[in-house]
Formats: structure tokens, C-alpha cells, sequence
């Protein structure tokens, strides 16, 4: 039986905050940071992850999420940050600073729609962030400091929430590809 490594996601297409986050991630290769930054095409929210689910569980959550209603909407992205903290950061994130009420609301009513065709329970809170980059390793960290608090309170603009994709990842030595496997349209 093949397996699925699947997500659910909110891409970020909107080109003038996609140029902004390229800023910061040029900024980032500058500064020497070990970090493996997410290609513009990736770049996106992830509301649930399914992880490697059989053909039959993708094939469900989409009938789920077909049935799913959700008035579009805006967010704004602003400020730079680290998970889980600066003493040991894995994940260069862009956080959300207006929306965060809508897209957590999202969020929930995907996760109930679902949920129940992970591979795994999510116990996790939802925390809106769009993730730019994997941290690899602590080198030049004092650098990563400043570039977060350069980044504080600054804004990459505003993104219309108007489309839900089931994607399929393929990881490959290179990085993920991502393919959608089904795209609901937000009225």
C-alpha cells in the first residue's frame, strides 16, 4: 500500500509579500545564518497536518473538506520569529498580526473535518506562522538575534485567505515538492 505524505495548507501567492519575505531570507543567507530557506512556491500556512496516509484517508479528507463553507478573508503578516525559542531554534517563521481569529477559526473547522484521517492526533495548539526557513544548525546565532530584533513589529503586508488546498509533499534530497490534491474556493 502507498502512502500519502499529505497537508492541508493556505498557499501565499499574494507577489508583493512574497517579495518581502524573499527580502529576509536574502538577508538571512547574507548574514551566514545555517538555515534551509523555503522556496517562494512553498511558501504557505499549514492548517492541519495528515502526514503518510493511505490513498483512502486522502480520498476521505476530500470529500470532507468539499463539504466545508467558509466566507473568505484577510490576514496580515508581520514580525520575525524562531520555534521553539532562541536557545535552540529549528523554524524561521513570519507571524500573523491581524486575521489570527478567522484563521484559527479555519483552522478548527478543518481539523474537525479531517482530523480523523491522520496518520497522527494533533495535540497541539494552532499557532499561525508561515515558516521561511529550517534552522540547521547554531552557527552565527548572535546574527539570527539581531535579525529578529530588526524584524520586530514589522509588516510583509496583507494576504487574502480565499482558497484551502489539500497538498501532497514528496520529499526529494533537494526538498519538498508540493502538489495540490484538491483546492476548495472560500465564498
Amino acid at each position: 500500500m502507498s502512502l500519502v505524505r499529505s497537508f492541508v495548507a493556505v498557499d501565499i501567492e499574494a507577489q508583493d509579500v512574497v517579495r518581502r519575505v524573499e527580502e529576509v531570507q536574502r538577508e538571512v543567507l547574507r548574514l551566514g545564518l545555517d538555515v534551509k530557506l523555503v522556496e517562494r512556491e512553498n511558501l504557505h500556512l499549514t492548517l492541519r497536518f495528515l502526514g503518510e496516509i493511505p490513498q483512502s484517508n486522502v480520498d476521505a479528507a476530500i470529500r470532507a473538506l468539499a463539504q466545508l463553507r467558509f466566507s473568505k478573508f484577510q490576514i496580515k503578516l508581520a514580525d520575525v520569529g524562531v520555534f521553539p525559542d532562541l536557545s535552540r531554534p529549528r523554524v524561521l517563521w513570519i507571524g500573523v498580526s491581524q486575521g489570527v481569529e478567522k484563521l484559527t477559526e479555519l483552522a478548527d473547522v478543518v481539523r474537525r473535518a479531517v482530523d480523523r484521517y491522520a496518520e497522527h492526533r494533533e495535540d497541539r495548539e494552532f499557532t499561525p506562522h508561515l515558516t521561511i526557513g529550517r534552522v540547521k544548525s547554531g552557527r552565527n546565532i548572535d546574527k539570527l538575534r539581531e535579525l529578529l530584533g530588526r524584524y520586530r513589529g514589522v509588516e510583509f503586508g496583507v494576504v487574502t485567505v480565499d482558497k484551502v488546498k489539500l497538498k501532497k509533499s514528496t520529499l526529494t534530497p533537494r526538498g519538498p515538492i508540493y502538489s495540490d490534491l484538491f483546492v476548495l474556493t472560500l465564498t
